[in-house]
This record gives C-alpha cells, structure tokens and sequence, in this order.
C-alpha cells in the first residue's frame, strides 16, 4: 500500500500568500506518509479577475511558483503534482492552463495542460474560461511511485473520452475549482463514476471555500477507491485528505469485473 494525499485550499490573489499556505499544507501532507501530494487547481492564484493570471504566468522552467514546487518536493521526498499554475502562451492575453509534476528529487516529471475548459452560465452566474486560457491538445499521464497516474483538470472531469485515452492507470488525479452550483450537482457523481468506469484510484484536489473574488468553490477534495467508494473527503476550507493506494485491491476488482478487458470500443 501506498499512501497518497490531495491538499484542499481557498486560494487568495496574492500568490505570496498562497504560497505560503501550500507549504504548509504540503508539509501536513508529507507528514501523513503520503509518496505522492496533489495541489488545487489555481492554487497559486484565484485573482479578483479572470485575468489577474495572465500577469502572474511564468516561463515553463522558470518563477518563483516552479520553483516552489520542486523544492517542495525535494524536501519531502514526493512525488508533487503541482495542481495548475498560469504558463506563458503563444497570446499575450492568454495563458496556459497546466498541471506539473516534480519526483522526490525535485526534478520536472511530467506535465498536462487542460483541455476542455469551463464555461457556463445560470442567472448572475457566468464563466468562459476560453477568454484567458489556451486549450491543451494532449493528454496527459505519468509514471510515479504509484504506478501509472492520468492527469485531468477539472472540466475534464465531465468528457469520459479522455479518461480512455489515457489507457489502464493505478490513479487518476483531479485538481479542480468547481464552483459551488455545479460541484453541489455533479462532483462527487462524477469522480466516482471515472473511478468505477476506469477500476482505478481517484484522487481530487479543489479549492473550497469562499474566496476574495466573491466566488465559493465546492471543495469535497476526497479520495475514492477503484469500486467506487469515497475513501476520505474534506467539505470546505483548507486541510488534506489522505488514504492508501492499494494495488492489490485495484487487481482484485479488475480480476472479479473485468470490465477493461470486456470493451469492444
């Protein structure tokens, strides 16, 4: 078995702050003997606008968000898939929206930029994540501690498609802001239906809670199992939830359900 930990935060405009929010965070993390931690979506900045990020992207391999990872994961001796930060895009006026991962030595592992992103609109309530963010093109899995890990961001979680494409995985991972309509509605039933459908781990990070902006994210960060049952899961506010990855488990329900192996497309 290996344990493994999502962080769950309320991330402010101020990436000095959240920075200092996701070391400690990530230092409860490592603290429960978790080998692999996965931030939030957005943790280093959740602006007053959709396009305070563009300010704040960096260049892949440099900046101060970059940096904090790796020594992150350096000092504890993780696995950390860094939940999204804002990268530098081909347009100035967007950036991209991406989620990566640092090996126990500090090292760039793998990296996945997101997708499918989020729009939606219902009464005063309205999001177009396409005004500030370039969509990625390929999907996204690495090999860690843990096996194989497919990555997802988010709206993601809603286009089952992708989850195929990333072939058998031990765990898929999730840093998410779902806000608090669509998350109360849908985010629990989702995640779990990957799990069930994809007879693997997943794991999900969100920011939850009320945030500077005026937005409320759902939060529910939680681990759930490859049978579909919620292992541990945070409602609101900052804090991390862990549980054991346990592949032998994993094979037992693939071996008594074989149900990867039944697919005809």
């Amino acid at each position: 078995m290996t344990i493994v930990a999502a962080v769950q935060m309320v991330s402010t405009p101020v990436v000095e702050e959240n920075i200092a929010s996701a070391r400690r965070l990530v230092a409860e993390a490592a603290a429960t003997g978790a080998r692999l931690v996965l931030l939030p979506e957005y943790w280093p900045i959740m602006g007053r606008s959709d396009s305070d990020k563009v300010g704040k992207a960096e260049q892949l391999g440099s900046g101060i968000i970059q940096q904090t990872m790796a020594e992150l994961a350096r000092e504890h001796g993780i696995w950390l898939l860094g939940g999204t930060l804002p990268l530098v895009s081909d347009d100035p006026a967007k950036v991209i929206n991406t989620t990566l991962v640092y090996d126990p030595e500090g090292k760039p592992a793998g990296r996945y930029d997101k997708i499918h992103l989020f729009g939606f609109t219902k009464g005063d309530e309205s999001y177009n994540e396409s005004r500030t963010i370039v969509p990625g093109k390929h999907v996204g899995t690495v090999d860690t501690a843990v096996g194989k890990v497919g990555m997802a961001i988010c709206y993601d979680l809603r286009f089952p498609e992708l989850f195929r494409a990333m072939g058998p995985v031990n765990l898929i991972v999730v840093p998410a802001a779902f806000t608090y309509t669509t998350g109360k509605a849908h985010w629990e039933v989702l995640l779990r239906a990957r799990a069930i459908e994809n007879q693997c781990y997943v794991l999900a990070a969100a920011q939850g809670g009320m945030h500077v902006n005026g937005r409320r994210t759902w939060g529910h960060s939680m681990l759930i199992d490859p049978w579909g049952d919620v292992k541990a899961v945070l409602a609101e506010g900052e804090g991390v939830v862990h549980g054991a990855l346990d592949t032998a488990y994993l094979d037992s329900v693939r071996e008594s359900l074989p149900a990867l192996r039944h697919r005809t497309m």
